[in-house]
């Protein structure tokens, strides 16, 4: 079973919620955090992205970075930007993008559910990446930002969000990229009990996105109950805050391939090298889109073309060589094109859904890059199958939208 706790969330009134709010820290860089922010003094930004009140250029992981994190966090709470709730809430959080909606569930879940793997993984983490939020909480003694977990349907809580969205919601606005967020708070004792023996029921909370931000919080909790001789376990630091989405609710979009040259082939040559593993069929010069697993798009020489594999390059009943990330990385990236580590390597890009499949064909229009590669994306079942199995899923092979919003509720840890 795992463990969620309800919380004193820290939050801003809701007549500044919409001035509070910011994208997560690691979806933007510091010279976008700093355009954000511009004129906008109660930005999250100035909390988890601090840099951006220096002069450009400052490295983001001196001390000093992080000593201004600290002061700007006591002075949103000194300034009444940031209130603390009178008692332990949970919240309900939702997003709309289109005509998508998710509703997940704001709660400080268990630091020894992630240790013990409860909370489950599907990526592999960089040490650098760890660190550098691991600095943040250290310092700011708080989780800023939320990290962003499923679970599996349940109808318990499916209930419990009719029930509560059905009234007005505590926040309601729309940020500048078109998704809207509204949010609930649940406090009343029934309720609240009623969240927390759902959860309890669960053998398992996955991570969806923010492979890092998850790590980083649980160490830092398991850091602070080693470094406590007193020690009890009921600490706020056991626990770090989360938004847990039903598996049905959530969207996991396209997460696409460009590559800067065809390994000194000519187009000819790498369309026929690509021949021995998939079927090709040209589709012309307008955009296309992969029909469905296994097929593939590829935008090459100014034309588009469906990749169909072969049913020898892959295995529908094993986790990872079923996806077409693995499909696509060894028989074209690797075998083809000599790219063999897609976290390093230079001569490829990776590009959200999101942007569309029009910015991989400007790009390689551009002479920027020589080819791209749309994939159909990873299903929330796969998702799952390749935690519940042990395994890590290849790198650059999920991406979510709509992100969350970080600012509407913080979690303390002291």
């Amino acid at each position: 079973m795992v463990k969620v706790k309800p919380f004193r969330g820290l939050r801003p009134p809701k007549a500044i919620v919409a001035k509070v709010a910011a994208r997560p820290y690691d979806v933007l860089s510091s010279d976008e955090a700093r355009d954000e922010a511009s004129g906008n003094e109660m930005s999250l930004y100035h909390i988890t992205r601090p840099e951006i009140e220096f002069p450009k250029g400052t490295d983001e992981h001196c001390s000093e970075v992080y000593r201004r994190a600290v002061d700007n966090f006591h002075a949103f709470q000194a300034k009444g930007w940031l209130v603390e709730d009178g008692k332990e809430c949970y919240y309900i959080y939702a997003q709309t993008m289109g005509n998508h909606k998710q509703y997940g569930f704001v709660v400080a879940t268990g630091v020894r559910d992630y240790i013990e793997g409860r909370i489950k993984k599907h990526e592999l983490t960089r040490h650098d990446k760890e660190e550098d939020r691991m600095k943040h909480i250290r310092n700011t003694k708080a989780n800023i930002e939320p990290v962003f977990l499923a679970f599996h349907d349940n109808q318990e809580l499916e209930e419990i969000i009719k029930r509560v969205s059905e009234k007005e919601a505590e926040y309601d606005f729309v940020s500048a990229d078109g998704i809207r967020h509204e949010l609930w708070v649940i406090s009343d004792s029934e309720t609240v009990k009623e969240v927390t023996d759902a959860f309890a029921s669960m053998q398992a909370l996955y991570i969806a996105d923010g492979h890092h931000r998850t790590a980083a919080a649980a160490l830092v909790g398991d850091e602070m109950a080693r470094n406590n001789p007193n020690h009890k376990g009921d600490e706020e630091y056991n626990y770090f805050l989360a938004v847990c989405f039903p598996e049905s609710h959530l969207k996991i979009i396209d997460y696409n391939r460009l590559v800067k040259d065809l390994n000194g082939l000519t187009v000819e040559q790498f369309i026929e090298a690509i021949g021995k593993n998939f079927d090709v069929t040209p589709m012309g010069k307008e955009i296309y889109r992969p029909s469905g697993l296994h097929d593939f798009a590829l935008y090459v020489g100014g034309n588009w073309y469906s990749l169909v594999a072969h049913a020898d390059t892959y295995d529908d009943s094993d986790p990872i060589r079923c996806l077409d990330v693995t499909i696509s990385s060894k028989y074209i990236l690797d075998e083809i094109l000599g790219i063999t580590d897609l976290r390093r390597d230079k001569r490829i890009d990776f590009v959200g859904g999101i942007r569309g499949l029009g910015e991989l064909k400007a790009r390689v229009d551009s002479g920027e890059m020589a080819m791209a590669l749309a994939l159909y994306p990873v299903s929330m079942h796969q998702l799952l199958a390749i935690a519940d199995s042990g395994n890590i899923m290849p790198p650059k092979t999920t991406w979510f939208e709509p992100k969350l919003r970080s600012g509407l509720v913080i979690h303390k840890l002291v």
